[in-house]
């Protein structure tokens, strides 16, 4: 066994002894220990700060995207939303320990199905340091050890989070070990994660496509997946075409750089024009590139939108998380979710109609974790759903689907209660 093989089965093994504590912890208790960890992290706020700078200073001589420094990037509002954040989750009910269903047999034994912590989650993710704070705060919050494998690019930020929440923690009773970092960049680390069934319960990758199915590959314990954000905007006949406008801008361009960014925009042939008179100046102002099918790019000549292209197969299927926008004009509802359904992710699509029954077609017609009508593919987060902060958003459907807040992050179990009876 290699020395970095012995470190990370080190590190698993401490995670298993303290799921066996956390699991015995009440509410209160779990509690205490997040707003303690909130608070360390607005303390080291000048720690997190500079440890920061070195992750985007190398980001940027690296020559990564300006979306991708974005993604990296922390301030001291993005340090206080994260510790806001911790808190929310402190505020929300507990699941570990409800009760789910409970029922009395013939013989009189009683059965009860409780909420139970999963044990130990290994999340695998990149870029974004907040992830640290969101899923370790997350797995405490359900009574799960958590150990974390962020991307190279954030690992001194990632390392800096780690320590406040470890420090923190600590202090108000957080068992050792139940928070822990990979501290390496060596991407052998995400493959030694991956075999340790002995020591975590499911593995939790969240990253691009290629990260993923380097975890798929080689997992031999469940894999919740959180693949790319192929997400659409599909602007019907019946559109209020300004919402429609406000919708798509804000999908594309508040926040390019994440999963649940529109990346495709279909438009009903019937009111294409009028919309692009609207849309286009707006999406210029944004300095919005657009990838076009033939039809689109001829409409987009004659408005002289500066910065267009040719859309080809690849197109559909790009997740750019970047100021680039894919655009198809279809001739029907039907044309648009077969579109969706064949080059999309499954993770967030929107329709844009009054009319109600279009709407109600396209919702039951689309397989996503999340389907809009009349509203942003923005608010997929677990924070805009009401969970507090989220693990990331499944693209799966077992067992967790959407974002993933406190009770995806729980699991089941059967308690018997009887006086005596045997089986016959």
């Amino acid at each position: 066994m290699s020395t970095l093989e012995q470190e990370i089965h080190t590190i698993g093994r401490r995670a298993r002894e303290a799921s066996r504590s956390l699991a015995r912890l009440t509410a209160d208790q779990k509690n205490a220990i997040l707003v303690a960890m909130a608070d360390e992290i607005l303390v080291r706020t000048p720690d997190i700060l500079s440890a920061n700078t070195l992750d985007t200073t190398a980001a940027e001589k690296a020559g990564l995207t300006s979306a991708s420094i974005d993604r990296l990037r922390l301030t001291e509002k993005r340090i206080a939303d994260m510790a806001a954040g911790i808190r929310q989750v402190a505020s929300l009910n507990d699941p570990v320990g409800e009760i789910l269903r409970c029922w009395t047999r013939p013989n009189g034994i009683e059965i009860s199905k409780i909420r139970t912590p999963i044990g130990v989650i290994g999340i695998i993710y990149e870029s974004r340091p907040n992830v640290t704070a969101d899923a370790a705060v997350l797995c405490l919050k359900t009574g799960n050890a958590v150990i974390l494998r962020g991307g190279s690019e954030a690992l001194s930020s990632n390392l800096a989070i780690a320590s406040a929440l470890q420090a923190g923690g600590a202090r108000a009773g957080l068992p050792d070990g139940a928070v822990q970092l990979i501290p390496t960049k060596d991407r052998e680390a995400v493959k030694i994660m991956a075999a340790m069934n002995q020591y975590m319960d499911v593995i939790i990758p969240r990253g691009g496509h290629s990260l993923i199915e380097a975890v798929v590959s080689s997992a031999r314990m469940p894999v919740i997946k959180h693949y790319d954000g192929v997400c659409h905007v599909y602007v019907d006949r019946d559109a209020d075409l300004k919402m429609a406008t406000a919708i798509l801008i804000n999908g594309k361009c508040q926040r390019p750089g994440v999963c649940n960014a529109v990346e495709t925009l279909l438009v009903h042939r019937d009111v294409v024009e009028d919309f692009l008179r609207l849309a286009a100046p707006d999406l210029q102002k944004q300095k919005v590139e657009i990838r076009a099918d033939s039809e689109a790019c001829a409409i987009l000549a004659r408005l002289e939108y500066p910065n267009f292209s040719e859309a080809d197969d690849a197109s559909w299927r790009t997740e750019y998380l970047d100021l680039i926008l894919s655009f198809r004009i279809v001739g029907s509802l039907e044309e648009a979710v077969t579109h969706i359904e064949t080059y999309g992710s499954h993770h967030s699509d929107a329709i844009i109609t009054s009319n109600t029954a279009t709407a109600e077609e396209f919702l039951a017609a689309v397989d996503s974790a999340t389907v809009y009508w009349n509203a942003s593919t923005r608010f997929t987060d677990g924070g805009e759903f009401g969970f507090g902060a989220e693990i990331g958003i499944s693209t799966d459907k077992l067992h967790a689907r959407g974002p993933m807040g406190l009770e995806e992050l729980t699991t089941y179990k059967y308690l018997i209660r009887g006086s005596g009876q045997i089986r016959s």
